[in-house]
């Protein structure tokens, strides 16, 4: 999978149902493995960003689907 296909998915989180938005970037260590997944918020109007960027790990990841990214994010 490309990281290109991973950013054309929704993340919504599993614990409230709530979407979070799209991944933008990639955090990777020197060794070259990826630490976590960036998803920037949800925009308004499609200027104003709702929130923070959020980091997800690996290990928050329940599935990926074919639309969709399933995250376990417990606040």
């Amino acid at each position: 999978m490309l990281m290109s296909d991973l950013q054309r998915k929704d993340i919504v989180n599993i614990v409230d149902g709530t979407r979070l938005g799209k991944i933008v970037d990639i955090n990777i260590n020197c060794d070259g493995f990826i630490n976590s997944l960036v998803v920037e918020p949800i925009k308004l109007l499609r200027r104003i960003s709702y929130g923070s960027e959020i980091n997800i790990t690996f290990k928050q990841i329940v599935t990926i689907g074919s639309d969709v990214i399933l995250v376990n994010l417990q606040n």
